[in-house]
């Protein structure tokens, strides 16, 4: 019998539509001027960043109208994501749903609400 990991447990999380599921980053605990700021000030910024763990097939096509054969199931498609798994991501708070995995934080957010992308590779 496998253990249950939390890579295990990602592995098996499907992101719906257009969403991505970030991991945030640590946030510095000390200011520029040297105070000291509690995490619950940290988690209320109007901008995040973290790492993309999964991502959402994208946007679905719209169907033809025209179906030739109706019996037929046409698979639907999607329009991909610019975000991958691995790209460090800047996002607004304001749109992102926050969830927690094995006791560590999580944020589904829309790719809407992403601002940038870092991605390691070259483009």
């Amino acid at each position: 019998m496998m253990e249950l990991t939390l890579e295990n447990r990602l592995k098996k999380i499907i992101v719906v539509g257009d969403r991505v599921l970030i991991r945030p980053t640590k946030q510095n605990e000390k200011t520029k001027s040297g105070l000291y700021l509690p995490p619950g000030v940290q988690e209320k910024e109007k901008v995040q960043n973290g790492y993309v763990m999964k991502v959402g097939p994208g946007y679905p096509l719209p169907m033809p109208n025209e179906i030739d054969e109706p019996w037929k199931e046409e698979e639907v498609k999607y329009i991909p994501l610019q975000a991958k798994e691995g790209d460090l991501a800047l996002f607004l708070q304001k749109g992102a749903f926050e969830v927690v995995l094995d006791n560590e934080k999580y944020f589904i957010v829309p790719q809407s609400s992403i601002l940038m992308l870092e991605r390691e590779e070259d483009l």
